[in-house]
């Protein structure tokens, strides 16, 4: 068996795997670079050739594990994309909503490079299209969780749940030639135990190699249990100012988790009943998802379902779907909560409520997700002086907050915790979905307090897996 690693390599995003076993070439993951400085590898050609894989095995669909499918597609692959129920039914809305920002993005660059007379380091055409994205949805199969799925005589692949986001998956794959066998293990992004909405993410005990994220690998999450309080305390204090509270929302999961959270705070009177806006289309169409896979969810949140009390309805909840709403949403004069996405303001309708609350003082731009090197997210966390937006230059007064809690990943205690179920023998680590500083950080801690192997590899490292009982 050999692993060859083509994105999330000592970088966050990008995540994709090759693997090669048995004679089949499977892909797991297949994403989108959203990192300023590996934006190029979204152009280039594939480092693999499309028409040659076997399996696509999604684990998630994040733009970063799924976002260069229809790439993909388009490239030449004909084979089947595996992947849980409730991803299939999310990926279509995801990727057309990805295909419409990339063709308006396009359009958008191409009239101001025009005005300003420069050219783009890219074409003036958007990385794929609307047609090129519906094509995925034809090439999907759904397979369930905890369920071994042969591909190929002696080798066999398994869903287990990551508990990240809704649908999200860690994938096992299970190779065996006669008496040899080989089991390799992608974490996909680790969810946290205990959040609330979805399931906690499953544990193993046995594996020969493991592809393990690493994004918060050097630090500890804010208490939980604190995390409503925090988040009741910024909304009083910028409500009391006047200002607005800007939260970059990722559609899936942040936008239905953030609603779970206002609505008990309003409901028991811990912040003022203001207006919630969830400006997002995709995460409106994502939240219907959500009721119809049950399975996914908690216990706790089927039981508000059954009791009528469900997390996205709540007073003053308002769903914003056609731009004329949302632009209306910017000249309203009382204090009111306005989530939207992208979540790390790489695009979407976040940036224009940006452009008018970024010079406010009044205002709080608050992060609740992972904001990667070089992204417009990242950018504001360091509180520059200005910021860029659509080409224009904004001075940053408003107020910036982040509540690591809120993170659909595991922190530093949490991927130790989760590694430190396997028994012996143990398996190889090799740390992937982190920067680098902080893989090596994880990497150290792997190996010292638990006695891992530990590897950190680069882009299109290759590596080659014995199977049990090899020479």
């Amino acid at each position: 068996m050999r692993i060859q690693f083509f994105g999330a390599s000592q970088q966050v995003t990008g995540s994709c795997y090759l693997v090669e076993a048995a004679g089949l070439r499977l892909l797991v993951d297949c994403g989108l670079y959203q990192e300023r400085a590996y934006l190029e590898r979204n152009w280039a050609p594939f480092p693999v050739a499309p028409g040659s894989l076997d399996s696509v095995l999604l684990t998630h669909v994040h733009l970063d594990h799924s976002g260069l499918l229809p790439r993909l597609v388009r490239g030449g692959f004909r084979n089947k994309i595996l992947m849980t129920p409730a991803t299939a039914d999310l990926l279509p809305i995801v990727l057309l909503d990805s295909a419409e920002l990339q063709e308006e993005d396009a359009a958008q660059k191409k009239k101001r490079h025009k005005k300003e007379g420069r050219r783009s380091r890219h074409p003036e055409v958007p990385l794929y299209t609307r047609a090129e994205a519906e094509k995925v949805s034809g090439l999907v199969k759904r397979i369930p969780y905890e369920k071994w799925i042969p591909l190929k005589k002696g080798v066999s692949v398994r869903l287990r749940e990551a508990g990240h986001i809704l649908g999200s998956a860690m994938i096992e794959i299970s190779a065996r030639e006669g008496r040899r066998s080989f089991r390799t293990i992608f974490s996909g992004d680790l969810g946290q135990q205990s959040k609330p909405l979805i399931c906690d993410p499953e544990v193993f005990e046995q594996g020969q190699a493991v592809v393990m994220e690493s994004t918060y690998g050097d630090r500890t999450h804010e208490d939980p249990g604190d995390t409503e309080t925090m988040l009741g305390r910024i909304i009083k204090e910028t409500a009391g100012a006047g200002g607005n509270i800007i939260i970059p929302v990722f559609a899936v999961e942040r936008a239905q988790e953030m609603m779970f959270h206002f609505s008990r705070l309003i409901h028991q009177r811990r912040i003022p009943r203001l207006p919630v806006y969830l400006d997002s289309p995709m995460a409106t169409d994502i939240t219907d998802v959500f009721l119809r896979h049950p399975e996914c969810l908690d216990e706790e949140t089927r039981g508000l379902f059954l009791s009528g009390k469900s997390p996205f309805q709540f007073p003053g909840l308002r769903y914003v779907r056609n731009q004329k709403e949302s632009k209306a949403i910017n000249s309203l004069t009382r204090p009111a909560v306005i989530m939207a996405g992208s979540g790390m303001c790489t695009g979407g309708r976040i940036k224009h409520h940006l452009v008018h609350n970024i010079s406010r003082p009044e205002s709080t731009i608050l992060f609740v997700g992972y904001q990667a090197a070089g992204t417009l997210g990242r950018q504001i966390i360091s509180r520059p002086p200005e910021v860029r937006i659509f080409g224009q230059l904004h001075p940053l007064k408003a107020r910036v907050e982040q509540i690591h809690a809120f993170s659909g990943h595991a922190d530093r205690s949490g991927l130790l915790n989760w590694a430190g179920h396997f028994q012996p023998p143990l398996p190889v680590l090799f740390l992937t979905h982190g920067e680098k500083e902080v893989a090596l950080s994880l990497a150290k801690s792997l190996h010292e307090e638990r006695g891992f192997d530990v590897v950190v590899p680069g882009y299109q490292d290759v590596y080659g897996l014995k199977l049990s009982g090899d020479s």
